[in-house]
């Protein structure tokens, strides 16, 4: 049964508040990826905003879904931007989408169990652990530049996490970069120069690749295997919600290209890929409204404030051990997801073969091993998501999984 939709109840003022609102649970993840990768926030905002837009567009505007910075692609971004350099980075996106579009004709010819037998929790766990801490060494350097602010901005974070209620307890992002701030303007350690120069109306610096190579990539498909998986999560999760089943109507395939086109998107602006975003998922959750228009509201008041150029400046101006607190929590909690992943799954860590796709998964991206073939270089997390499908694929599996699958 379809749950009643609370929004038929609501006045377009009211329509427009709770589209805001939206937008402020995305906000603070949103602008963080951009902030630690060398992008501008500003740009983040705005190819968000268009990239939701794109999606719904894309499912004809069924699907009640908001698109951001994904936390995955941190730690691949900052490797391909050492590699290729950043234009070479924001190519490397158009990766992403290729993934993504794929997995879209998969779904279409052959269902969703295609996905499911390519990336099964033994695969998608160990990458999604090595995600987050690819990264746990940047947070820490981040942090000690000013211990007791990182851990103001910490401690917050946790506390906004553990003890908050309703609408409050989906940011804790903001609520601790926040807090951080105004400490940080307290002790005299946040300089708000810029913020006074920059002007009210900027557009955002569109950072439009202009020379094509195909390294980056290549560099990035692997990496996109862990996002396509959270990607179809949430739209089970938005069903449940939304009490309607959006994997049959627009279909699962068009909510995949719909996020590959917004990936597109970015990468021709110079935004960071963009994902599901569970967090306003949970904020419908908790509102009750799921109305896609309001989805759709706080896309376009995300661009209308990517043109701010004060916002822009404001978010530039954040202390680097302020984010580096929030690092400190939020790279673990990408680690441990992955725990989670692997154990609602139930998956057997007493299986020897379990043990040898997550042993070997785990060690080539924490160790570093890189492969290079002539001008293509693949390491870290993509080598490692690469190795974990083709071990599971390669490796025989017990009888009774055999038997289970016909």
């Amino acid at each position: 049964m379809e749950q009643h939709d609370t929004i038929s109840t609501l006045t377009p003022v009211r329509k427009g508040i709770v589209g805001v609102q939206f937008l402020f649970v995305a906000f603070g993840a949103t602008v963080l990826v951009p902030l630690l990768v060398g992008l501008d926030p500003s740009t983040a905002l705005f190819s968000a905003g268009v990239g939701t837009l794109i999606f719904h567009l894309v499912t004809k505007g069924k699907v009640p879904i908001f698109l951001g910075s994904s936390f995955a692609f941190i730690a691949p971004l900052i490797k391909a931007t050492e590699l290729y350099g950043l234009e070479g980075a924001l190519f490397g996106i158009l990766g992403v989408g290729l993934v993504y579009l794929i997995m879209s004709a998969l779904v279409k010819a052959q269902g969703v169990n295609v996905i499911r037998k390519l990336f099964p929790p033994v695969v998608i766990g160990p990458v999604i652990i090595l995600i987050g801490l690819s990264l746990s060494s940047a947070g820490v350097n981040m942090a000690k530049t000013d211990w007791l602010l990182a851990l103001i901005s910490l401690a917050v974070a946790v506390l906004v996490t553990i003890y908050a209620k309703g609408l409050l307890k989906l940011i804790p992002i903001f609520c601790g970069i926040a807090v951080g701030c105004v400490v940080a303007a307290i002790m005299g350690k946040m300089d708000m120069s810029a913020v006074v120069d920059a002007p009210w109306f900027g557009l955002p610096k569109l950072a439009i690749p202009k020379t094509f190579s195909w390294e980056p990539i290549l560099f990035m498909i692997p990496v996109a295997i862990a996002p396509v998986i959270e990607h179809i999560g949430d739209v089970y999760v938005v069903n449940t919600v939304t009490g309607k089943d959006f994997v049959k109507d627009p279909g699962l395939h068009r909510t995949l290209l719909g996020d590959g086109l917004a990936c597109m998107a970015a990468s021709i602006m110079g935004g960071p890929p963009v994902t599901t975003y569970s967090e306003v998922t949970g904020a419908m959750s908790l509102t009750k409204v799921t109305d896609p228009a309001v989805i759709r509201i706080a896309a376009v008041t995300g661009i209308i404030f990517s043109l701010i150029g004060k916002v822009s400046a404001l978010l530039k101006s954040i202390p680097e051990a302020v984010l580096g607190g929030i690092m400190l929590l939020l790279f673990g909690t990408i680690a441990s997801t992955g725990i989670v992943n692997l154990m609602y799954n139930k998956i057997n860590m007493t299986d020897t073969r379990n043990i040898v796709i997550v042993s070997i998964t785990l060690t080539l991206g924490i160790g570093g091993a890189v492969v290079n073939y002539g001008n293509f270089t693949l390491s870290g997390i993509g080598l490692s998501a690469v190795v974990a499908v083709l071990l599971n694929l390669i490796l025989p599996k017990p009888k009774v999984e055999k038997s289970e699958e016909k």
